[in-house]
């Protein structure tokens, strides 16, 4: 039920006057306290995603003011990705969340049937895990490591590694699309039984991975940096890959590294994101792309995935709980 003096509504023309006010001071602290690595949309350009349905919002309305929104999307993947959940001030937080995840408990009913509900808890979003732990959200820890251009150690740390694997008949070469085909069954492989399956269920079969790498090669997820992108051969047959595309115009990202099981524990890895990563360095270096940092995540309980992005040059910037709500 709803409070007397809170009211939730769907966002729609009819409030777009009065929701900017609240809308733009999300926008002031999306970097700070949001850990927003690029700058939300502009407010116009907000209201047009709503109106286009790209995005969804709830507004929450305090005596018929807007103080508290919760961002929604249904369309990039085959998951509900819940963005963000905004309140203006610090007062009745607690009622506030609950008023609007009821409502989009509610809103999403039909889909939830269907789909995963993913929402990182990104920033000050973390103290949010014990409101939202009562419907019935799940949680994994995940780090963010980055590798930043201009840091002089990280970048002697990666030149110390070798080039190429000790054994001969493993090489490091760049992505080519021939290898389409075998990066889904590696991908596949490497994701099913892991975390990213519980966020994004595409993961668990052929047909799924197919998908999020036919959008990642095509630039759905960012620009692809095919250039940038490794393969690791083993006697002329691919076995592992380690993706890059641009997450913002200065970041580029790996969103996926993956070695054939027969292959792994032999430090092959870290060959693979060494090349991707020394070819994003090569080209900020040069000057040819204005590259600030390569960032990637990883499990906080991965430990021997976190020894080698430290091992290669990475260091860990922050860390944040990613929840979901499984199938209903």
């Amino acid at each position: 039920m709803e409070n007397a003096n809170y009211q939730t509504e769907i966002l729609n023309s009819n409030l777009y006057k009065i929701f900017g006010g609240v809308y733009n001071d999300f926008r002031s602290v999306a970097r700070t306290d949001y850990m927003f690595e690029l700058d939300p949309l502009e407010y116009d350009d907000f209201v047009d995603a709503v109106d286009k349905e790209y995005v969804k919002c709830i507004v929450l309305l305090e005596n018929h003011i807007p103080t508290a929104f919760l961002v929604y999307t249904t369309a990039i993947s085959e998951s509900i990705e819940l963005n963000v959940i905004h309140c203006l001030g610090n007062e009745d937080l607690t009622t506030k969340r609950r008023l609007l995840m009821e409502r989009f408990m509610k809103e999403t009913e039909a889909e939830r049937k269907e789909k995963v509900v993913c929402y990182p808890l990104l920033g000050v979003q973390s103290s949010f895990t014990s409101d939202i732990a009562h419907y019935g959200f799940k949680f994994v820890g995940l780090a963010v490591l980055r590798f930043m251009m201009d840091n002089k150690n990280s970048e002697e740390i990666l030149r110390s590694v070798s080039n190429e694997p000790q054994d001969e008949s493993y090489k490091v070469v760049t992505w080519d699309d021939l290898y389409f085909d075998a990066a889904v069954d590696v991908i596949h492989e490497g994701f099913k039984t892991a975390s990213d399956g519980l966020f994004d269920p595409r993961y668990l079969s052929k047909e799924g991975t197919n998908d999020i790498l036919d959008k990642i090669v095509n630039g759905v997820y960012g620009e692809f940096l095919p250039e940038s992108t490794s393969v690791l051969l083993h006697n002329g047959r691919p076995c592992g890959f380690c993706f890059t595309n641009i997450t913002g115009g200065r970041i580029a990202n790996i969103p996926l590294v993956s070695i054939k099981k027969d292959h792994q524990g032999k430090g092959l890895a870290k060959h693979l994101i060494k090349k991707s990563v020394e070819h994003i360095l090569n080209k900020a270096h040069s000057g040819e792309r204005d590259f600030t940092e390569v960032n990637v995540s990883a499990e906080t309980n991965n430990i021997p995935a976190l020894k080698m992005y430290r091992h290669i040059g990475f260091k860990e910037d922050y860390s944040y709980p990613q929840s979901y709500l499984p199938i209903a």
